[in-house]
């Protein structure tokens, strides 16, 4: 069966978010731990958590993914910022415990003009003060589309993040259609040599999740700007190609195309009728 649902608003709760999926026949969802834009985390009701676990079972909800805001950078060249992330990160991680046993992704940061090993080593230093061997959720460095002074730009900074990390049990890796594509990563004619690379140089097994996204601008770009499924220039047939590749096909993947709650219920159904159980 395919694992596949979109980006859905937490601001009602977590149970809001499961009659949301089911509405629009997802069976996993990913969601903001709080404002993608700021620093307000909603407060948690213990009430809404046990309503959703009882619900998630009845639905069939696999895998949850919790993403970090934007404002998260963990390698930014402002002490205040970085001690931002960890503050942050700290308490998402703390909240995460509440749906034990699902993912949290976000985006390793942007360097900005301290060059990319000194943001491995911010970003590597963040996730060593903060993982615990006792927590059940695995953390997500997310490939980005190398925009700027992204850190994550290529797989071998990704790796060279995990392999700096005591922890790493406790790590993983989000791969973003969009952001790959990109980067140039070229997954339209090239899937099979991309994915052989992503396993040379990280492994596919730390391969957790899956952002499906098509690509406004296109290889190389580095713009990460998505577009809809098959609007885009990764396109349709590649994107089915993604979702049934045998490497793939077991993950949960996450829309985060610019849509609606309707939109992301079209896409949802084109992509479960084309895929090959």
């Amino acid at each position: 069966m395919l694992t596949i649902g979109c980006h859905l608003s937490s601001a009602k709760g977590y149970t809001a978010m499961a009659k949301e999926a089911e509405k629009i026949h997802a069976n996993t969802f990913q969601f903001f731990t709080r404002n993608p834009r700021g620093a307000r985390a909603k407060e948690i009701n213990p009430e809404d958590v046990k309503i959703f676990h009882k619900k998630a079972k009845e639905q069939g909800i696999a895998q949850i993914l919790a993403h970090a805001p934007y404002t998260l950078n963990a390698c930014s060249a402002d002490e205040s910022v970085r001690e931002f992330a960890v503050n942050t990160m700290r308490d998402d991680l703390q909240r995460m415990e509440y749906t034990p046993g699902n993912c949290y992704n976000f985006h390793p940061g942007s360097h900005v003009k301290q060059g990319p090993e000194t943001g491995i080593a911010y970003i590597a230093q963040m996730l060593n003060e903060l993982l615990k061997k006792d927590q059940s959720t695995t953390v997500l460095l997310e490939t980005m589309a190398g925009k700027g002074s992204e850190v994550g730009r290529n797989f071998e900074e990704l790796r060279e993040i995990l392999d700096r990390v005591e922890l790493q049990e406790k790590m993983g890796v989000c791969l973003d259609t969009c952001h790959v594509y990109d980067a140039g990563y070229d997954i339209v004619t090239d899937l099979d040599g991309v994915l052989t690379e992503f396993d040379k140089v990280i492994g596919l097994n730390r391969l957790r999740a899956v952002h499906l996204n098509d690509s406004m601008f296109g290889l190389s770009s580095h713009k990460d700007r998505h577009a809809r499924i098959g609007e885009g220039k990764i396109g349709l047939e590649a994107i089915v190609r993604v979702i049934n590749h045998p490497a793939l096909s077991h993950l949960p993947f996450y829309l985060e195309t610019p849509n609606d709650l309707e939109g992301y219920a079209r896409e949802i159904a084109l992509l479960r009728e084309a895929y090959k159980e």
